[in-house]
């Protein structure tokens, strides 16, 4: 009887495959183009490859327990505290086992949150048994700092042991303040705040953690992962010597901070950078004389993905961003609502959040296999990539001072600006592809349920005394969201939207890609195509625009047809009230003719559709 560990030599009868096989298909596909047209750059500058071997020798980066789920959180944020408790009782009751408890002026609020009143935070918790098994995150900013000491005061009051309660009180100044761009005191002055109240919480027997070291600001505002990496640690490290300074025990301090990070689309970068913070973190730990423990991470699906229009697209952005960061390691996951960048989010949108992680969970049984990305070429040499440079980054912030010293001097701020600059430049070019927004956008979507709600108002936290760049959050997508919301103010006076229309010349097989790809691009900023037939005779696409109505016309077809026909057909629609003609394709050496011909502008694959197209409104705004 054969043994089932025996090899099966299914491939025997084939060739072995090799690089310099694979290499030469790839070649001939290339043409003479050079190789490292297929090598790809993050916005760190790191390399990667097209293909990788199996990385041998390497073992899995210890994170959760094996076989162990991740905490499926849910955001409590509903600025009526009723309200809030009502869904905080709904997702445990289908599925969530954990709440994360957002406060108004919390990093991660994005314009709610619960007020921080011992009152907000004893109607919250009704009826919610703390001692139970089920995770509670804080998401508290400095004005709202006080929300830590009521929830303690709230377990206290209602008889549970602090010890047997799972809360992450998430004390974390830095964030705050980096994303602001002041604080009212020195570091020297936080420190003894910060300390003495993890002192008192620890005092009073919570297990913690206590403190987080909140990567999320960077990602919001646009930063790259190993600036998102490095500031953790710099925050981490900062908070540790905080602890250790108040007269605990390293040992002890070790479990009292813990790290947020957001997971976004990018599948796998997510898994590399979750698993990264850990390696580096052991090498901290290390440092400090400590035996490395496996770091809580908590991760949230990532705010500047969200688009506002086609909402729907970001359920599929935060599965993959979850999927990503669940078989990373991650210990606690909260999906942010697809419906968040437009307001409060419905039940429905609740319930998508929440089933998103339970089926991952329940039905694809992400956690039953602990980092399989272990071994994978590309995500181990990615991970190794990005420990090299968040480490160098991290040591270029400890000699500047540390992480207080470093906001004050820029550093951080200095990097995230230069890698949202290019990443904007890569949205405006449609580079990386917005799905529904910058590609693909449908200009006839229903308007998507939010809930209505007043957000809490909460009184500014002391004056500006130390100014420094701020990390303000933004959300990709606002630029082009930005000229949907003036076609839409078109619509509502007068009925229509801003038009262009697609002059298609020749038969459907000249013009149809073209045509496909321009109806695209314009609608993308709201402008919506009016399509048409073929034409060969110009008196009749001048005719056809003319009744169009619309304000803006495009040529499209193949560029045999435009050597031919373009000129002319230009003339034609200038002559037929044209001001403003686009042609699909790149123009070459035609440009000089096309424009004396009429043709204002170009569209194509690389060009900067988001300059395009608000000088298109520019244009038509012109009397």
């Amino acid at each position: 009887m054969t043994s089932v560990t025996d090899d099966l030599p299914l491939a025997a009868d084939f060739p072995k495959a090799t690089v310099e096989d694979w290499r030469k298909l790839v070649d001939g596909v290339l043409k003479g183009a050079p190789f490292e047209k297929l090598v790809g750059k993050t916005y760190d500058g790191l390399k990667i490859e097209p293909l990788y071997p199996r990385a041998k020798g390497v073992a899995p980066v210890v994170g959760r327990p094996q076989a162990a789920p991740w905490q499926i959180i849910q955001r409590v944020d509903h600025p009526d505290a009723a309200a809030a408790n009502a869904q905080a009782l709904t997702d445990l009751e289908n599925g969530a086992t954990g709440l994360a408890l957002v406060f108004a002026g919390g990093s991660g609020a994005h314009g709610f949150g619960l007020e921080p009143s011992a009152d907000a935070v004893a109607k919250v918790l009704k009826d919610i048994y703390l001692d139970a098994g089920i995770g509670l995150e804080l998401e508290i900013g400095p004005q709202s700092r006080m929300a830590a000491i009521h929830v303690a005061e709230y377990v206290k009051s209602a008889g549970l042991d602090p010890a047997a309660c799972d809360i992450r009180f998430g004390l974390d100044p830095l964030a705050a303040l980096a994303a602001w761009g002041h604080s009212p005191y020195s570091w020297e002055e936080i420190v003894p705040a910060v300390s003495g109240a993890i002192k008192g919480l620890a005092g009073l027997g919570f297990k913690g953690p206590f403190v987080s070291a909140d990567g999320r600001v960077i990602h919001d505002a646009g930063g790259s992962e190993v600036q998102e990496l490095a500031f953790v640690l710099t925050c981490g490290v900062a908070y540790l010597r905080a602890i250790e300074d108040a007269g605990i025990p390293l040992e002890a301090a070790q479990g009292m901070v813990y790290a947020r990070l957001s997971a976004d689309a990018d599948q796998f970068l997510t898994m590399a950078k979750f698993r990264a913070l850990r390696l580096l973190w052991a090498r901290i730990e290390t440092a400090c004389g400590l035996t490395p423990k496996p770091l809580f991470i908590a991760a949230d699906t990532a705010w500047r993905m969200l688009t506002q229009r086609d909402p729907y697209v970001n359920m599929l952005r935060a599965t993959i961003a979850t999927f990503a960061a669940g078989l990373a390691g991650a210990n606690a996951i909260t999906v942010l609502p697809h419906t968040l960048a437009l307001g409060l989010p419905d039940p429905f949108a609740r319930r998508v959040a929440r089933n998103t992680q339970l089926l991952l969970l329940e039905e694809s049984n992400l956690a039953k296999v602990s980092d399989p990305a272990a071994g994978a070429g590309g995500i181990e040499t990615l991970t190794a990539q990005l420990c090299d440079a968040a480490w160098a980054l991290f040591q270029e912030s400890e000699k500047a001072g540390g992480a207080f010293a470093t906001l004050q001097r820029g550093v951080f701020q200095s990097k995230v600006a230069a890698a949202r600059k290019a990443r904007e430049a890569n949205i405006a070019k449609r580079r990386d592809v917005l799905t529904g927004a910058s590609e693909f956008p449908n200009l006839q979507e229903n308007e998507a349920t939010v809930l209505r709600a007043t957000p809490v108002a909460l009184p500014p936290y002391g004056e500006q005394k130390y100014k420094f760049d701020p990390l303000p959050p933004i959300r990709l997508a606002e630029p082009f969201e930005a000229l949907r919301d003036k076609s839409d103010a078109a619509l509502k006076a007068r009925g229509a939207r801003p038009k262009v229309f697609l002059a298609n010349l020749g038969t459907p097989a000249d013009f149809t890609a073209r045509a496909t790809f321009a109806k695209s691009f314009f609608e993308a900023g709201g402008i919506e195509a009016v399509d048409s037939e073929g034409f060969a005779d110009l008196a009749k696409l001048a005719a056809a625009f003319k009744a169009s109505g619309a304000e803006l016309a495009c040529l499209c077809s193949s560029d045999k047809v435009y050597a031919e026909h373009a000129e002319a057909a230009a003339k034609a629609l200038q002559t037929a009230g044209g001001r403003h003609i686009y042609l699909a394709g790149r123009p070459g050496e035609a440009e000089a003719a096309l424009r004396a011909a009429g043709v204002t502008g170009f569209i194509f694959a690389g060009g900067d559709a988001l300059a395009t197209l608000q000088d298109a409104y520019h244009r038509m705004e012109q009397p």
